[in-house]
This record gives structure tokens, C-alpha cells and sequence, in this order.
């Protein structure tokens, strides 16, 4: 008899990951699904027939028994126009200042603005589910948060809306849950539950948030974000190309990322005095500067592609640690970090965050915690445990994981500094502009 699992789905910037899980959360099967190129569109644009395409390709790819339920979620703020017709991502200027839901709000207004004042906006999850055969007025809601206005009828995240009607290739009667942004989802996942505790999502941005007690925290508290478990918020922030930054390396060098971190390991640590400031794409936590771009800051004749591969490594680790500082700042401790994503697979790049942080970092068995946790509301929906904000720590499961303990050194200690002070320049430079 076949395993029962639920799957989840998580909508990548690049391409749709999937993880099927069974009741007791053993991770089953995985997939993934590249986007094929599309026309080009303005940064921030897209089109949403893509994303639902890498989904159902995900899905059918999975080597195991169809899901019984399934749950979506992905990057964000990302606001699609009901039809499909257009979709803002993150990565859009409207609103990168604002909060999450003031970015999506104002992502909705600017949809209207251009295809006119009766365009419905809604969430992307709740718009690929709903062409799955889920319902269609709705947005799901992480608990905790208030709804969005004009984005359909609020209900909980891991909520069932209904059934697949067997479009886009997926079997017919697989009932359908919301999941949420992918951050969300990868804390509930990573059991960001606990005082201290943290995560790195990584992928394409990555950033740093940190589980507090809502009522010894207040304030600070008040400006985080929701844990899954009543009485934990989580605070912090996005970063926005941490793993782009390499990204944009490997193509740049034509070297596959395996072997630039090959070279980037035979490198000494400091990387010979170059630091990397990776706003590729602007900065947001804790700068939250859009202006601000990409540097390397010292190079020499004997600066190779391991070198600056090393330095982009450190940059990333100096980024998570500038907030921390931030967060420390306001009472905020970090005890202990889960990274996932891309950069979790690689254990020098997981060796240079736990050294820089000076905290264990743990890294799951399941490197797509942002799809596990979409596992997670499908399996919600079934009841084979709570919704998020209905249970206690322990009440779901998550995927065993390997420690990388930090080792002390000096030599971060200063390129820290180093980082912190040249971007504190760049900033000062745009003001002058």
C-alpha cells in the first residue's frame, strides 16, 4: 500500500519546489521545476501562467503517490491581478519601503492604475489555487496579521478552499490549502518557536529573523511578525541578493557555483582583505536603502575568483550579523540559527554564517524548508495536526538536522567592522548625491 503524503509547493523567483511529506513528516519525495524563459518584462513584473505551470510541473514530478492535499506558498509581497492578466513581485520599487502588507497594498494599487479600477488584486497563492479549482474571493491570513483590504474574503492560512478540478495536468480531488509568504513558511517549518531561536530562509534574498516572547519584547515585538505558536513573534528582516550576489558571479565568471565554492574553500578567511557589499538589487534589512549597489572593496592583482567567491561567502554571513547587531540593539539575542535554502548545501558557506554569527547554525535534511512548510498546511487542512496559531511548540514535525558549531576568530570579527563601515559610507555617499 503507498505511503499517504501531502505535498507542498513553494513559487520561487527561478523555479517551483515541491516536498512530499507523510504524517509522521519524513520528507518522501522532492522536485523542483525551472521556469522556461519568458519575454522580458520590467524588474518586478511577471506572468503568473508561469508560476502556475512550474507548479503543476513540480507536483507531477514528484516520485511518489499523488498528495492528498496540497498546500502553495512563495515569495512576496507578490500581488497578482484575479484573471492573471499581470503579477508585481517583491522585487517591484512600488512600496520597498513599506512594510509587507503596505508593499502589497500599494502593489494593488498601482495593478488598478493600470488595468483599471475593477481589477481584484490577490495574494499569489490564493490566485494559483484558486485556478487549481480552489475558491477564488478569498485571501488567506497568517494569524496574527491583519487582512488585506480588497483582496477577497479573509480565512486562515491551511484553510481547505476546495479541490484540484484536474487542470494543469494534477489528478482531479486533491484538496487544496493556502500556505503563505515563503518567510512565514519557512519558520513555521524550521520551528522558529522558541526565544533565541532563528532562521535564514537564503534562495534568491535571504535575512534574519529571531523568535521572541510578544510580552517581554513589546514594542519590538509589535513590529515582527507572527510565529506559528501564540505568544512568539519573530523579528528581523529580508535581506535582497544574498544568494543572487553569487548568482550574479557565476555568470559573470562562467564558472558553475560548485566550483567557485571549491575555489572560494582554498582561500583563507578574510579573503585577503576584499569585502563584498552584495545590494544588487538595493538593501533592506536593516538598511532598507533601494539606492544602494553592489561593491568589492579591495581587490589587488592577486584578488582570483576564489578570492571575491570567498568575500561574497563573508558578505552574506556580515549581512545576517548586521542585523543581529541591530536586533541586540533592542534587547534581541540570538542563540542559535536554522539555515536553509541554496546556501544551506553548501558546508562552508554554513561554517563561515555559524563563525561570523558565533552562534551552532543547524541545517535541516530538507534544504526547501519554504516548500516543507506548504507541506505543512496541507497537512493542516487534512487535521493530521494544527493551523498555525492553533498549536504549541512540538505539535508539528520538522526534519532532523546537522550542527555546524562556530569557531571564534578575529579575522571576521574585523571584516565585520570593515562591512558595517563601508556601507555606512555608501549610504552617506547617496546623500550627498
Amino acid at each position: 500500500m503507498a505511503v499517504q503524503v501531502v505535498a507542498g509547493v513553494d513559487i520561487g523567483t527561478g523555479s517551483a519546489r515541491a516536498v512530499a511529506i507523510d504524517r509522521a513528516g519524513r520528507v518522501v519525495a522532492t522536485s523542483g521545476a525551472a521556469y522556461p524563459s519568458s519575454p522580458c518584462l520590467p524588474v518586478g513584473e511577471a506572468d503568473p501562467a508561469v508560476w502556475l505551470d512550474g507548479l503543476g510541473d513540480a507536483v507531477l514530478s514528484l516520485p511518489c503517490a499523488a498528495p492528498l492535499a496540497l498546500g502553495v506558498g512563495g515569495h512576496g509581497p507578490t500581488t497578482v491581478a484575479a484573471g492573471g492578466k499581470l503579477a508585481l513581485t517583491y522585487r517591484h520599487p512600488v512600496g520597498a519601503s513599506a512594510d509587507f502588507s503596505g508593499q502589497q497594498e500599494m502593489q494593488a494599487a498601482l495593478l488598478k492604475e493600470r488595468l483599471g479600477p475593477g481589477t481584484r488584486p490577490q495574494q499569489m497563492w490564493d490566485y494559483l489555487l484558486s485556478c487549481l479549482g480552489g475558491r477564488s474571493n478569498i485571501q488567506s491570513v497568517w494569524p496574527g496579521l491583519e487582512p488585506l483590504t480588497g483582496f477577497g474574503d479573509p480565512i486562515p492560512v491551511a484553510s481547505p478552499i476546495g479541490v484540484t478540478s484536474g487542470s494543469s495536468g494534477l489528478p482531479a480531488g486533491i484538496l487544496l490549502a493556502p500556505g503563505s509568504n515563503d518567510a512565514y513558511l519557512t519558520s513555521w517549518a524550521g520551528a522558529i518557536d522558541t526565544p533565541g531561536r532563528g532562521f535564514d530562509p537564503g534562495g534568491r534574498t535571504g535575512g534574519l529573523g529571531v523568535a521572541v516572547s510578544s510580552r517581554d519584547q513589546g514594542s519590538a515585538a509589535a513590529e515582527g511578525m507572527p510565529s506559528h505558536v501564540p505568544g512568539i513573534h519573530i523579528v528581523g528582516g529580508p535581506v535582497a541578493s544574498h544568494g543572487a550576489m553569487l548568482d550574479w558571479w557565476s555568470e559573470v565568471t562562467g564558472r558553475q557555483v560548485a566550483d567557485l565554492l571549491g575555489a572560494a574553500a582554498a582561500v583563507e578567511r578574510g579573503s585577503g582583505g576584499v569585502v563584498v557589499l552584495p545590494f544588487l538589487e538595493g538593501e533592506r534589512s536593516p538598511r532598507w536603502e533601494p539606492r544602494l549597489r553592489a561593491e568589492i572593496v579591495g581587490l589587488t592583482q592577486d584578488s582570483g575568483v576564489g578570492v571575491v567567491t570567498r568575500a561574497i561567502l563573508e558578505s552574506t554571513a556580515y549581512g545576517l550579523a548586521h542585523i543581529a547587531i541591530e536586533l541586540a540593539g533592542q534587547g534581541v539575542e540570538l542563540h542559535r540559527l536554522v539555515s536553509s535554502g541554496g546556501p544551506s548545501r553548501s558546508q562552508l558557506w554554513t561554517s563561515i554564517k555559524a563563525a561570523v554569527l558565533g552562534v551552532p547554525v543547524d541545517v535541516p535534511a530538507c534544504d526547501e524548508m519554504a516548500a516543507y512548510g506548504g507541506a505543512l498546511a496541507a497537512g493542516a487542512a487534512l487535521g493530521w495536526w494544527p493551523r498555525p496559531g492553533d498549536g504549541m511548540v512540538g505539535d508539528w514535525p520538522t526534519p532532523p538536522v546537522t550542527t555546524f558549531d562556530p569557531e571564534c576568530s578575529t579575522v571576521y570579527e574585523e571584516g565585520l567592522r570593515r562591512f558595517i563601515a563601508l556601507g555606512d559610507q555608501a549610504v552617506s555617499r547617496l546623500g550627498r548625491d
